[in-house]
């Protein structure tokens, strides 16, 4: 009986073709808006957080000054870190992988006559380590270059490229500012950050020199830490924050002067931003499914009116309310499931063209579509049994006077 009122639904269906198209149109861009937001913005939280792991697994940052607050902006005036600041950190925090203190200015790297201006990092070998960063030709810093500060130095992808173009850097003298430096190494891209600057327009040298050569003082930056795996960074960040407070003698009640940053809760906030905007987007997107399915309700409406002369004859002969419930029931399910199938491929197809267009991963989620699916055979029922009660009640006697 099932099949045999699946067949009337569709040949009802067919019969008006341009309007059944019509009618499906909402439930169509519905679906299709919804499925391709949440896959857009399930790219754009993958995106993020891969890029933020670019900068380091398990990474946190101390740096001197109360970072950012509203609204009075950074604390001035905090003293700088020290190497002796990394080396204690080292020495009494349990659980890192690597520390390596680090300071950074901006130079102008000359190589014959090509002139790029970049970023120069002065650290140890502990700073690719910390970064995730491996070589992708020649090599790392030896002690003697790094306690006697050496100057050498180890090339960005962006700096080699614009340097060197294709010849090979290694062993090579460039000059950052007016002083002379020997590539002993390259390092593999990373590519641009979430934050938008690019990663590889930089130079390393050893902490060292760059205090030596280029400021006169043995000022640290930043410090970097990493922890090892199935550390929690929190208990680092805690035991790290106590350190520095006796090292800088900080009394109880008094503000640090110095903050941490701990790259899992940057990946927190802005993952959570994404999602949040994913789901106000679905949710935007998601009221063209209720049009749509007023739509179905609209036309089966019609279709009752135009066939009450049926539906009566029908009754008359003995066909019981329930089957003409269900026949018209049928047809708005199978309406709106149409249209749902339809959706879900324009919407993924969108969204893989939208990712691609928009460098970010294409991330299917099977819940979504099956849940998009689902909700459009529920628009189907919602919406399409009220006409069909409404064709179940019909009286057989009046129906077959309706002209």
């Amino acid at each position: 009986m099932l099949w045999e009122t699946y067949r009337l639904a569709q040949r009802e269906i067919l019969r008006n073709g341009l309007r059944s198209s019509l009618t499906v149109l909402g439930i169509v861009i519905g679906v299709a808006a919804v499925i391709t937001m949440v896959t857009l913005g399930g790219g754009a939280t993958a995106k993020v957080t891969g890029d933020i792991g670019k900068l380091g697994s398990n990474m946190l940052q101390v740096r001197p000054g109360q970072g950012f607050r509203m609204p009075g902006g950074a604390r001035t005036g905090a003293k700088p870190f020290k190497a002796a600041d990394a080396a204690a950190i080292e020495r009494d925090v349990f659980g890192l992988k690597a520390v390596a203190p680090a300071a950074t200015f901006t130079r102008q790297a000359i190589f014959r006559n090509v002139n790029w201006s970049t970023s120069v990092t002065g650290s140890t070998n502990q700073f690719l380590v910390v970064r995730d960063w491996a070589l992708a030709a020649g090599r790392m810093f030896n002690e003697g270059e790094l306690r006697a500060g050496k100057a050498v130095c180890l090339l960005g992808a962006t700096v080699e490229k614009q340097l060197f173009g294709g010849e090979d850097p290694l062993g090579a003298t460039i000059r950052l500012g007016k002083i002379s430096f020997k590539v002993i190494g390259v390092l593999e891209a990373k590519g641009q950050s979430s934050f938008g600057t690019d990663q590889d327009d930089m130079v390393l040298v050893p902490l060292r020199t760059l205090q030596r050569r280029f400021t006169g003082k043995t000022d640290v930056a930043i410090i970097y830490l990493s922890a090892m795996d199935g550390v929690p960074t929190e208990k680092v960040q805690a035991d790290t924050e106590n350190l520095m407070r006796e090292r800088r003698r900080i009394k109880i009640g008094e503000e640090d002067d110095f903050h941490i940053r701990d790259m899992k809760e940057i990946i927190t906030t802005l993952t959570g931003t994404t999602r949040v905007l994913t789901a106000l987007l679905a949710a935007v997107a998601a009221v063209s499914l209720l049009v749509g399915g007023i739509g179905i309700m609209n036309i089966m409406l019609v279709s009752v009116t135009e066939r009450t002369r049926e539906i009566g004859t029908r009754l008359a002969i003995g066909a019981l309310e329930r089957e003409v419930l269900l026949q018209f029931l049928v047809e708005a399910v199978v309406l709106a499931v149409f249209g749902g199938m339809v959706g879900i491929a324009l919407g993924l197809a969108a969204a893989w063209l939208g990712a691609r267009s928009m460098g970010m991963p294409f991330v299917f989620n099977p819940g979504v579509v099956a849940a998009a699916f689902v909700f459009s055979g529920a628009v189907g029922v919602v919406f399409g049994f009220f006409p069909a009660r409404k064709a179940a009640r019909l009286d057989p006697i009046e129906a077959l006077r309706h002209e």
